[in-house]
């Protein structure tokens, strides 16, 4: 009945929409037969024709109020979606001018796979900027080598992140191609791999065999949802 994030499902959704749209049908087309009717044709329409020009600066006064609610309503709507921001600083905020509130940050899954590849980079340095980590930052591109965050905890040790939003399991050869770089190249103390949908069984073990952090599908929605990530990986927290 309900997904993974606490949702309704969509089919039950819809059908319980179609059940209210049809008794509120019924309501308002009784309304309309037997009440409105009769007051279009006879009382409005009397007043009409007793007060046009009131009724013309009634009418227009209506339109000028709708449009400005709708514009209203739209821009509401549009600061509250989340966006990737390339503002060239070290921590980019969900809506443009406003930091994101580290208190309320959260994510559902569906949320995390509808995002653009660097979409979901971003609010993995987000949550990463609401933990309390230092100096966080979306690095992934052309020629990353690997990385797509950086950022420190309080005591220094570098985080390397590498995201991955495929639609299947994570394989091993990603997550050797990612051995490769993350400590050599880049120094990272602490080199974590993140899979929306996990990772293979091969890639698992040859991350277990060289110390490799692998976040799969659990503890990403565990992270998203709220949880501090060294909470969720079982490691010290020294960030809080």
């Amino acid at each position: 009945m309900f997904d993974e994030d606490g949702s309704l499902d969509p089919l039950l959704k819809l059908l319980l929409y179609a059940v209210l749209a049809l008794a509120a049908g019924k309501m308002l087309w009784k309304w309309l037969t037997e009440d409105v009717s009769r007051w279009i044709t006879v009382d409005l329409w009397g007043l009409i024709a007793e007060h046009p020009w009131w009724t013309g600066i009634i009418v227009i006064s209506a339109l000028v109020s709708l449009i400005l609610l709708a514009k209203l309503l739209s821009f509401l709507s549009g600061a509250s979606t989340y966006a990737y921001v390339d503002s060239g600083e070290d921590y980019a905020s969900t809506a443009p001018g406003e930091m994101v509130d580290p208190d309320v940050l959260t994510f559902k899954m569906k949320q995390l796979a509808a995002m653009s590849a660097t979409g979901f980079e971003q609010a993995c340095a987000d949550l990463l900027a609401r933990d309390g980590f230092r100096g966080t930052r979306r690095v992934g591109g052309a020629g990353d080598l690997g990385v797509d965050v950086t950022a420190r905890d309080d005591d220094g040790r570098l985080l390397i992140l590498q995201c991955k939003q495929y639609q299947n399991p994570v394989g091993s050869g990603h997550v050797q191609k990612f051995n490769g770089t993350a400590r050599l190249h880049h120094g990272a103390d602490l080199p974590i791999m993140i899979g929306l949908n996990g990772f293979t069984q091969p890639a698992v073990n040859f991350a277990q065999h060289h110390q490799l952090i692998l976040i799969g599908r659990p503890e990403l929605k565990r992270w998203a949802h709220g949880q501090h990530l060294y909470d969720v990986l079982g490691l010290e927290n020294s960030t809080q």
